[in-house]
């Protein structure tokens, strides 16, 4: 907040010293926790781990609408938690129907919400809990995205400081080269925290479809948009030179393919067959030509699947079928151990690969055969935990659906609000397309989005299990 309140100096918008009185409420107030506390035990066990996750989003999230509500820029406070739980969730679905009239340091606080949230708050605290003598292990694997966390060094704060050194510098890259495509310094930085974090806020109405007429800032948001949609711990081995882990990464592998398969289906029904005479936003499209094709159909495969949600076109008037692929494509998610949403990568190929080989057991009911990944068996604690999680995601997709359609949404807008929500895309369908926000949402709707949106980020499982009885029993 204090950033933002430097912005704001800077820009000189009118709203600096309501973004300090911010800051400085936060600051004041977590000081005199931490002084009430003082004396407290400070260990932790994993229970303590999920409930200072669970909780401690809630808070940052409540504490986050300070900026928005002192400056009036969302004086609603509803509409402010949205917005602020679709910050830090990496979301990126806005109530905002007029972005460019938002005073820049309220924009930059917006897109640093994502910033924050993408590595996530808690692996930030990771590195600043040892001053306060609390290890971070049980957060760390609470909070962490994908199936397991990867530690790249066996002290957690260690592996927290390196994922975030590395998360620094990919963000100061693209604000870099963006500035070098064109953009103002205000514009690539801020669209180098959401795109980092696969988030999705722009500081324009049209998103990236503003830039449609310089190719060269789309290539590069989609450069950074993939890199972010892999496992973090892989840029770091190809930091360290180690480029055969990465080559050998069954995730990776599938990651990769599944983007260039895609953008290849989607580039040429877009080329022969899709209707974009009302798809454009902002500037016209050339899609008679094939890099035009190859291009937006690459950035809209890449925002989809990393949960990114930027958008250059309203992909639902390309065809009907294209919007049920791309509706397809919110359910699958970045790598594990990135900053996407979605039920990720490893999950759905252990998914297949122990669906293939229940035919085989089928055959041979005696063998032993366990699921491979990266050349190592897989535990059978390990697939069944997946299993669960897809069974518990899709129930929570259908059960998401069916509290929107009580408020009586359409079929299509239900859906789409649902899976988008969950997902942590952004972008929805119907009503809350690509080229619409969710300004139109009832109340009680944006707090049950805003409640699938931390779902979704932490893994249904640190949420959903706070809600169980024997969670709060005593042992």
């Amino acid at each position: 907040m204090l950033l933002a309140t430097l912005i704001s100096f800077i820009y000189k918008d009118g709203v600096t010293v309501e973004l300090l009185l911010s800051g400085v409420t936060v600051m004041l107030s977590g000081g005199f926790v931490m002084f009430l506390t003082r004396d407290h035990v400070k260990e932790m066990n994993k229970r303590e781990g999920y409930v200072v996750v669970a909780f401690g989003w809630i808070v940052m999230s409540l504490s986050g609408t300070l900026p928005y509500v002192l400056t009036e820029a969302i004086p609603n406070f509803t509409n402010a938690f949205f917005e602020t739980m679709s910050g830090y969730t990496t979301t990126g679905a806005t109530i905002l129907n007029d972005i460019e009239i938002i005073p820049k340091g309220v924009l930059f606080w917006r897109s640093l919400t994502h910033w924050i949230g993408g590595m996530g708050i808690i692996v930030l605290a990771i590195a600043i809990l040892p001053l306060l003598g609390i290890g971070g292990m049980q957060l760390f694997a609470a909070e962490a995205p994908g199936p397991g966390g990867d530690k790249l060094h066996p002290r957690i704060t260690d592996t927290a400081k390196r994922l975030w050194l590395i998360y620094f510098g990919y963000t100061a890259a693209e604000t870099i080269l963006l500035q070098v495509a064109g953009l103002s310094f205000f514009d690539a930085i801020n669209h180098a925290l959401s795109t980092l974090s696969t988030g999705g806020f722009s500081t324009k109405n049209a998103s990236i479809a503003h830039w449609n007429a310089s190719p060269a800032v789309q290539y590069i948001i989609m450069a950074f948009m993939f890199l972010a949609g892999t496992n973090f711990v892989l840029s770091y081995f190809a930091f360290k030179g180690k480029v055969q882990k990465i080559l050998k990464d069954d995730e990776f592998k599938l990651y990769f393919k599944f983007i260039v398969a895609f953008t290849i289906f989607a580039a040429l029904i877009i080329y022969f067959r899709a209707d974009v005479s009302q798809s454009s936003i902002e500037h016209p499209m050339v899609y008679g030509e094939l890099e035009s094709a190859i291009r937006h159909g690459l950035f809209q495969v890449l925002a989809v699947v990393t949960t990114t949600g930027f958008v250059t076109a309203d992909y639902t008037m390309w065809t009907p079928f294209l919007m049920v692929f791309f509706f397809g494509l919110m359910f699958l998610g970045g790598s594990a151990g990135s900053t996407s949403g979605g039920v990720k990568v490893v999950r759905h190929l252990i998914l297949i690969k122990n669906g293939f080989l229940e035919f085989r057991r089928a055959l041979h009911p005696n063998a032993i055969l366990p699921v491979r990944y990266n050349k190592k068996s897989i535990s059978g604690d390990i697939v069944f935990n997946i299993l669960g999680f897809f069974i518990l995601y899709m129930l929570s997709f259908i059960v998401g659906a069916l509290v929107f359609s009580v408020m009586k949404i359409d079929f299509i807008s239900a859906i789409g609000l649902s899976a988008s929500s969950l997902g942590n895309v952004g972008p929805a369908l119907g009503e809350f397309g690509p080229v619409d926000n969710y300004a139109a949402l009832p109340s009680f709707g944006k707090w049950w989005s805003a409640f699938l949106m931390l779902l979704g980020r932490l893994e249904l499982f640190t949420v959903l299990i706070l809600l169980t009885p024997f969670f709060w029993r005593n042992r």
